[in-house]
């Protein structure tokens, strides 16, 4: 909301001297988050007049068509004597009242305005555009032109008021009530000592029989609907500058009269209405639901399938507008046309006011499901003050009576569905407990009384919210107010002492430890949003009945295309990787710890726990019941090169080897022995992934996988040949810990080599062989590496070799050749018995 500060002293009687900033220092300490102070106008220096353009000559010697123009300045210029200026817009002609800047003035942007020669002629000063004075877009797409009573000479930095700081504040959902100048004019009272003059204390005339016909067909969708019909709007009057100022200083274009009236009352009041062209209306204003098919054309010229969720408003023909979100075409305000042949213009000389209250979820629903956002439905999203209709209406009727010399009907329209006032019982010192401060009943009562409230009662109040704060529901939001109209920076700070002995829970220390690993090994963490679009399962050729496709749905979701929790890392990681691909940066080594999201096996919608006291075990049992299953992951991605070329070497790119080292980082951090197969699963190369298994409680379990990418799955998502991956569940891998890490002893005595090949069938993983040599060599064994796997037709059809070199070591002396061999042959004829192994050359 951005609120221009001249506007906003109308309300307030803030001292002279406050700027901007000191403003932005008040609403800030009072909870609001005002981004930004815009200076308008800074640098701005005169001369800058209003000109009044006497000739225009056509130089039509150049590529474009430029103006060379007198214009009467008065003595702003110091001579009285015509300026010459040269000029390329067209959208003037003679004698129109422009804006001029004369030499020695400087414009924004530190454009210092002197006498210059171009297209043959010399231009003292030039004509000025909305854009150049900083005004923004003022809907005429090129040189100001102003009314014909503005008297020339007179100082236009004045006049259009382009001297002004604007506080640009983001509103909270649950603050509405700040997007208007009533609702931010309230917080700066309030945040001063002083009065408010409210804009809506208008005397509105009481509802009657003779009014616009309005029929509601649906009270919970509106509560509230009034209607107000103006007649004989002058068709040439145009929207004064005061008025467009404003709107433009508030990030709104000026449309025209009826609309800027409208737009300017829904800045003013928060209130948003909506003016339609009498004569288009065909019978009784009607509010209902739509029927399912049915369409209607919006002012954006985009005709929208409606939906049965959706709340219309229609006349005889059917809908006319999408309520609370944007009006229709076909009632839409029309611009002045002059007729083609008499000459005679045409416009919207009689119109009816629409000011309702809607029902803030359905508004919210129509514009998510239209993908329709507007400055009405952000409103109404937000909750509106339903008691300000009918001021607001009244407030427009009385600017168009006012500006447009219209004559405002007789008959007032209200339709009101009967609500109660809302009321909140609240121990006067509850905001104490809560904010550990003691203000007092005094305190707490002046406070509620600030935001709006009636407050009755001595130790237990009895408290009325006021219509425009629908975010006001229980103690604890009382409660909050007072704390933050108290200032939040008067709050106690205090440290918790934490009880000794307490720390990080041992899986807190794993997702630490494989985050140092994994970062050491030369992986960037890129953490990701946990939501996923169901489509992406498709691309990563996950089967049908793939438990990776039941995913917990959103209710409100950020993105549409978003709507779930994700069941695996990797989305969001390729997805990272791809935007740093495209961005310039091709090698690429990337991993992410996290959470994902499997539905509980009888779901269900957890209860709400309270918030007075601890919830009692049974109640965090029934939430933990319906609660999502969230084991925690790691994964990896890489692509690109794994080691750089240079004068070291050549370098080598990153492959399926590497996916499956990280693997095996994540498990020794967690000190689980990996066990590493071929394996085959939707997104990998059947030919290049391997499954990662551990052993739990005596069961070997899959707990992931790593490999390169299956070509497809590169394609469908945009991402660099030969990637790959790596994903497990660091939970299962935890589980399979032996327990604390122990340091390794270090043997003085030295170590016994022995290298065998083996030869297998080609189909016998190389880990089935390294286990069973790992066990047959016993605890002399101290480690075992595949050096080399060889094939041809010299070992015979399907057939290969596998070399491994053995590793033995004893603690307390040194082995001789004898022992060494003794155990290689242990190890080779177990084998030999599991996986039909011969030792190559024997």
């Amino acid at each position: 909301m951005r609120v221009p500060l001249s506007w906003l002293r109308e309300y307030v009687d803030l001292p002279a001297t406050e700027t901007g900033r000191d403003v932005q220092a008040r609403l800030v300490s009072a909870g609001l988050e005002v981004e930004t102070v815009e200076q308008l106008g800074a640098g701005l220096k005169g001369p800058l007049v209003v000109g009044k353009v006497l000739t225009i000559e056509e130089l039509t010697e150049f590529k474009k068509p430029i103006r060379f123009c007198t214009v009467d300045v008065g003595m702003a210029n110091g001579t009285g004597e015509p300026q010459e200026v040269v000029c390329g817009a067209r959208n003037f002609s003679a004698g129109d009242k422009v804006v001029v800047v004369l030499p020695g003035a400087v414009l924004p942007g530190d454009f210092q305005i002197a006498a210059r020669k171009t297209y043959g002629k010399t231009s003292h000063g030039m004509i000025c555009s909305g854009d150049e004075l900083g005004m923004g877009d003022d809907g005429s797409g090129g040189i100001i032109v102003l009314p014909p009573e503005y008297e020339v000479g007179t100082d236009a930095i004045e006049l259009l008021e382009l001297v002004d700081e604007v506080l640009d504040i983001a509103v909270t959902p649950d603050r509405g009530y700040c997007l208007s100048l009533r609702g931010v004019a309230r917080e700066v009272a309030t945040a001063y000592g002083l009065p408010l003059r409210d804009p809506a204390l208008l005397d509105v005339p009481a509802p009657n029989s003779f009014g616009y016909r309005v029929q509601v067909s649906d009270p919970v969708g509106c509560d509230h609907f009034t209607a107000r019909t103006v007649v004989g709007l002058d068709p040439e009057v145009r929207s004064p500058i005061w008025l467009r100022r404003r709107l433009q200083k508030a990030g709104m274009r000026p449309i025209s009269l009826a609309v800027d009236i409208t737009n300017y009352v829904m800045l003013e009041l928060g209130q948003p209405l909506h003016a339609y062209d009498r004569t288009r209306i065909d019978g009784p204003i009607g509010v209902r639901r739509a029927e399912p098919g049915e369409k209607l054309t919006t002012l954006d010229g985009v005709k929208r399938v409606l939906d049965a969720e959706d709340l219309v408003i229609t006349d005889s023909r059917g809908p006319i507008g999408l309520a609370g979100v944007m009006g229709g075409a076909n009632t839409e305000i029309a611009d002045v046309d002059p007729h083609p042949e008499t000459g005679a213009l045409h416009s919207t000389t009689s119109v009816v006011i629409e000011a309702a209250h809607f029902d803030a979820v359905t508004i919210a629903r129509s514009a998510r499901r239209h993908k329709l956002a507007s400055e009405a439905s952000k409103r109404f999203e937000r909750g509106v003050d339903p008691q300000a209709a009918s001021a607001a209406a009244q407030r427009t009727v009385d600017l168009l009576v006012l500006l447009a010399g219209g004559t405002a009907e007789a008959g007032v329209t209200e339709v009101v569905a009967p609500t109660a006032l809302r009321t909140i019982s609240m121990p006067a010192d509850h905001p104490d407990r809560v904010a550990g401060v003691h203000y007092g009943r005094e305190t707490v009562v002046r406070r509620l009384q600030d935001i709006g409230c009636d407050v009755y009662g001595p130790d237990e109040l009895l408290v009325t919210v006021p219509s425009w704060r629908p975010d006001l529901a229980a103690p604890n939001d009382l409660a909050e107010e007072v704390i933050r109209l108290e200032g939040y920076e008067n709050l106690p700070s205090t440290l918790p002492t934490p009880p000794s002995g307490r720390g990080l829970t041992g899986r807190q220390r794993l997702h630490r430890r494989v985050g140092r690993a994994l970062a050491g090994a030369g992986y960037v963490e890129a953490p990701n949003y946990p939501f996923v679009g169901e489509q992406v399962f498709d691309q990563l050729q996950l089967a049908a009945d793939d438990p990776l496709r039941r995913v917990v749905r959103l209710v409100n979701p950020l993105s549409d295309e978003e709507p779930a929790l994700r069941t695996t890392l990797l989305p969001g990681l390729l997805a990272a990787l791809r935007r740093n691909d495209g961005r310039g940066s091709h090698d690429l080594a990337l991993f992410e710890t996290g959470l994902v999201f499997h539905p509980a096996e009888q779901p269900g919608t957890p209860a709400r726990l309270p918030v007075d006291r601890r919830p009692t075990d049974e109640e965090i049992a029934r939430l933990d019941a319906v609660l999502p299953v969230q084991p925690r992951h790691a994964a990896v991605v890489l692509a690109g090169a794994r080691e750089q070329a240079g004068w070291w070497g050549q370098g080598r790119p990153a492959d399926w080897a590497d996916a499956v080292e990280s693997a095996r980082t994540v498990a020794r951090e967690a000190g689980a022995e990996l066990i590493v197969r071929q394996g085959q699963y939707g997104p990998w190369h059947p030919g290049r992934c391997a499954e990662l298994s551990v052993e739990v409680d005596g069961a070997v379990r899959p707990v992931g996988y790593a490999g390169e990418l299956h070509p497809r799955v590169v394609k469908a998502l945009g991402l660099p040949a030969r990637t790959c991956a790596m994903e497990l569940n660091l939970d299962e891998v935890a589980r399979a810990s032996r327990g604390a890490l122990q340091a390794p002893r270090i043997s003085t005595f030295p170590v016994a080599t022995q290298d065998v090949a083996l030869v297998v069938s080609h189909d016998v993983p190389s880990a089935d062989v390294g286990t069973a040599l790992r066990e047959g060599a016993g605890e002399l064994l101290e480690s075992i590496r595949l050096f080399d796997v060889f094939t041809g037709p010299q070992l015979g059809e399907g057939k290969k070799s596998l070399a491994y070199a053995l590793r033995f070591r004893a603690t307390d002396r040194t082995l001789t050749v004898d022992e060494a061999s003794a155990a290689r042959d242990a190890a080779v004829a177990l084998a030999a018995e599991r996986v039909g192994a011969v030792l190559r050359g024997a």
